[in-house]
């Protein structure tokens, strides 16, 4: 049974005056294709779902619990000794909530009246500067060694930059610099023996959030209009719809 269909709640209303959320998933889905933004966001009308991605999910959580034992005790991790990072796990009263995919960590951003969410894997405090860290886990398994180069690890990058932008506005003082903590399982042991082995990486990135609010004050225009703007030139999603319209116009 065909389950889609038009979603009717969490939609936006011109003419509302309640703050309108937008998480940083929905953000990158606007720089993405401001067609499938509008269709989602105005016109309840999302692009079909797809599982979650579980053994991520799993890392993602052992991953927070170890941070967590050491964030209890404010010591340091070894990777971080490795890295030669001088910081901590942060040991904050909201970070549940700042990590919790149904509440995440949130500004009204006052001259959109939107508010702009976006849920962190982890935050690490800096002995020297007490600036924050933004940290972001990611999973893989690849030949060779991780990096942040190629055109689809650019919405990594933004989203880093979401957070930090965030978590400014919330009056925290943030470094530039985030810190991806990449975990790669490797291919090439012997055998499976029913486990997976990793090699922890964790890769630095300066981090320039100047472009979060321009984007913002868009997406806001963009929810505004009673147009549906035009699809981004590489969006895989309009252009299969565009094609399929125009093989039924030619059947039908």
């Amino acid at each position: 049974m065909n389950k889609y269909s038009q979603r009717e709640n969490n939609r936006y209303n011109p003419q509302s005056k309640e703050p309108f959320t937008i998480s940083r998933s929905y953000i990158e889905l606007f720089v993405e294709c401001p067609r499938c933004f509008y269709l989602d966001r105005r016109l309840g009308l999302g692009r079909p779902s797809m599982p979650g991605w579980t053994l991520n999910s799993a890392v993602d959580k052992l991953l927070k619990s170890e941070f967590d034992i050491l964030r209890k005790n404010g010591a340091r991790h070894t990777l971080m000794e490795e890295y030669k990072i001088d910081a901590v796990p942060f040991n904050h009263s909201d970070l549940p909530v700042w990590q919790n995919n149904r509440k995440g960590a949130s500004v009204i951003h006052a001259k959109t009246n939107l508010k702009i969410t976006g849920v962190v894997d982890d935050i690490w405090l800096n002995n020297q500067t007490q600036d924050l860290h933004i940290v972001d886990y990611k999973s893989t398994s690849i030949d060779g060694e991780v990096s942040l180069d190629g055109e689809y690890k650019e919405s990594y990058k933004r989203q880093v930059e979401i957070y930090q932008w965030i978590f400014r506005q919330m009056g925290f003082p943030v470094s530039h610099t985030a810190y991806f903590v990449y975990v790669n399982a490797l291919k090439n042991l012997p055998k499976f023996d029913g486990k997976l082995e990793f090699k922890s990486t964790i890769l630095p990135y300066e981090g320039d959030d100047s472009w979060v609010e321009p984007t913002i004050f868009k997406i806001k225009e963009c929810l505004d209009s009673e147009a549906i703007p035009p699809p981004s030139d590489d969006c895989e999603y309009c252009a299969y719809r565009h094609f399929i319209s125009q093989e039924l116009e030619e059947k039908l």
